[in-house]
């Protein structure tokens, strides 16, 4: 059976790491400062610069974070995904067991599959069907998709933290929660490693993301695009593809035609967001590959030297400049204003609130169910005509019933059983409820050993 090949090579890459690079300090400010003094009027003044100094402009790093003004309001900041690999070797009862569940969601009977799923720590990850390259086991759920080797020659595990679980734990108590279950699949060697980190700024500001062109952009990158959504302008995309790769996107848009992250909504508001403005995201995508480049490569080492990331990503391998026509040396061109302020977050302070609620299952909201349930609803009271809507509620159920009530049959199944299957298949997909006794496995696992122990006791 072919196999999902989703999994990072840079989780099974062994690079040597070097001295990291010092951690890049940024220059603190009180209350009282506020937005004023000479960094302000270095990044304002810019907005009317139109011709640059035969030396440029270096970015300034001496914002704080609380300066916000009418041009730019930083929101939050933070990581976005978190993609982690741990040496170590997985227990031969896991392999067994992660072995006969394999098989089970394998199976053409959907009762059968309904069964692959492995409760731990709260959590009750589907098994996958398919495993990956090196990694024949996946698990998910919405905080982790797991993928475990039975190899020595790999990674134990390769795991990709969710962004909604990074947001409603953060990047330390995350991890934590991962390896308590880890150790119980295996016996981990190490502490994690790094495969890839995201990085993100979500700010407001009265720039026009649109108003430059690519030549803006000074990057090591060879791809620079803009791209939409519905047409609609949505941001640009920089280095697309590779070890790194920065996305300066239209975040509000994203989530109401895309990803429908609106708790996201209730962390902005708590930061200052009116509701109305767009909040504007910056990300950098940060590979394995880059990572060790800078000596890098155990997840303690990454988070206590963001600020040195953040720098090489914002002054080094990408700036947005003010182009001058009159000087052919790009790397003269002083930085637009707005990425002043970008490149000047301090990674050490608060990046903002985390989300208080947060479900490892993985659930359609009640809003979207109610508004495909309704929408469903209307179009059957449209085609028979019927105005009340009691009424329709009443007739819909009835033509539900008539009409799975004849699939039950032809399957050869009665109608209860028909609708418990169909149930179990998506409290599996959605990792709501167990549909299997724990208690019964164990009970037949004890009677197995106790006959093999009396046949063996008997000279059988």
């Amino acid at each position: 059976m072919k196999e999902e090949s989703d999994v990072s090579p840079e989780a099974i890459t062994s690079n040597k790491i070097e001295a990291a690079e010092p951690t890049q300090k940024t220059t603190s400010f009180s209350e009282e400062d506020g937005c004023e003094g000479e960094v302000e009027k270095e990044l304002m003044d810019a907005l009317h610069l139109s011709e640059s100094t035969s030396e440029g402009t270096l970015p300034s790093n001496t914002v704080p974070n609380n300066c916000n003004t009418e041009y730019f309001k930083l929101i939050r900041f933070g990581v976005d995904s978190l993609y982690l690999s741990y040496p170590g070797e997985l227990l031969p009862v896991v392999d067994d067991k992660l072995k006969e569940l394999k098989q089970i969601a394998q199976s053409p009977e959907p009762f059968e599959q309904v069964k692959a799923q492995y409760p731990i720590n709260g959590h009750i990850f589907e098994v996958k069907d398919k495993g990956a390259r090196l990694f024949p086991y996946i698990l998910e759920d919405n905080a982790f998709r797991i993928q475990l080797s039975r190899s020595q020659s790999v990674p134990l595990a390769y795991v990709k933290i969710s962004s909604e679980y990074l947001t409603h734990m953060g990047s330390v108590a995350a991890e934590k929660a991962l390896k308590a279950i880890l150790d119980q699949f295996g016996v981990v060697h190490e502490s994690a490693n790094v495969s890839r980190i995201d990085l993100f700024v979500d700010f407001v500001s009265s720039e026009n993301m649109e108003s430059w062109d690519r030549h803006a952009w000074v990057t090591r990158a060879s791809a620079i695009n803009t791209y939409s959504i519905e047409r609609a302008f949505s941001g640009w995309v920089i280095g697309a593809g590779g070890v790194i790769s920065c996305r300066l996107y239209d975040k509000t848009l994203e989530i109401e035609k895309q990803s429908k992250k609106f708790y996201l909504h209730e962390l902005w508001k708590k930061a200052g967001w009116n509701g109305k403005d767009k909040v504007w995201r910056l990300e950098f995508q940060l590979n394995r590959e880059v990572l060790t480049q800078k000596g890098l490569g155990k997840l303690t080492e990454v988070l206590e030297n963001l600020n040195g990331l953040w720098s090489y990503a914002t002054t080094e391998w990408l700036r947005l400049t003010l182009p001058n026509e009159d000087d052919q040396t790009r790397s003269r061109w002083p930085i637009h204003p707005l990425w002043g302020y970008l490149s000047s977050i301090d990674w050490e302070t608060n990046g903002g609130p985390l989300s208080s609620r947060f479900s490892v299952a993985r659930v359609p909201s009640n809003d979207w169910l109610c508004k495909i349930g309704l929408s469903t609803l209307i179009s059957f009271m449209a085609c028979k005509g019927i105005k009340d809507f009691d009424s329709g509620i009443q007739a819909f159920k009835d033509a539900l019933y008539i009409y799975h009530e004849r699939k039950s049959f032809n399957l050869g199944m009665i109608f209860d059983d028909y609708i418990q299957e169909k149930l179990a298949i998506k409290t599996r997909q959605f990792n709501t409820f167990l549909n299997r006794s724990i208690e019964a496995e164990e009970q037949a696992s004890i009677n197995k050993y106790a006959a093999e122990y009396r046949k063996q006791s008997d000279g059988e």
